[in-house]
């Protein structure tokens, strides 16, 4: 059974340690190894994450059977009424069992309580893997976008969106 605890301060190591295991072990070959580094600096950093607890991004555990085996993030864009999923990691393996599926479902739960119309994320256009766990999950392919992202690294991301019936 899938549980989500709140990420506190005292969590944010547990999160790094997270992030890199599961970015040095799921992103090579989607993205270069420089890449992967850079952007475990940028986005998980303390006080980058400290920074989005402040803002209202939900941080959260996802855990079986009281351990971590992943994380999310998201926040609702109170301005176009969407809540964007930034963040969805699993631990390999643990992949394969359902806490994806079963995480996909608690965010969209979690959105619908704010009354948003949309559910969304970006999604590297090489991570099949993910894309074929959000196409089961409903959303579609709305578009693609390169972000520039700094130091000459972009994202080539397609960004999938779920309607959400209230």
């Amino acid at each position: 059974m899938v549980t989500f605890r709140t990420v506190t301060t005292n969590d944010l190591e547990l999160v790094q340690d997270l992030a890199y295991t599961i970015w040095q072990s799921h992103y090579p070959g989607i993205i270069s190894h420089e890449q992967i580094d850079y952007m475990l600096r940028k986005m998980y950093n303390t006080q980058q994450i400290e920074k989005e607890l402040k803002s209202g991004v939900r941080w959260e555990l996802v855990e079986v059977n009281g351990k971590a085996i992943g994380f999310i993030s998201f926040h609702h864009e109170k301005e176009e009424n969407f809540v964007k999923l930034s963040k969805l990691y699993i631990l390999l393996e643990y992949h394969g069992k359902g806490y994806g599926q079963q995480t996909l479902q608690y965010v969209e739960g979690e959105a619908k309580k704010t009354g948003a119309s949309k559910l969304y994320l970006t999604v590297n256009k090489n991570n099949e893997k993910a894309i074929k766990a959000y196409l089961k999950a409903g959303f579609i392919k709305e578009r693609s976008e390169v972000f520039d992202i700094g130091c000459d690294y972009v994202m080539d991301d397609y960004i999938m969106a779920k309607p959400l019936n209230q």
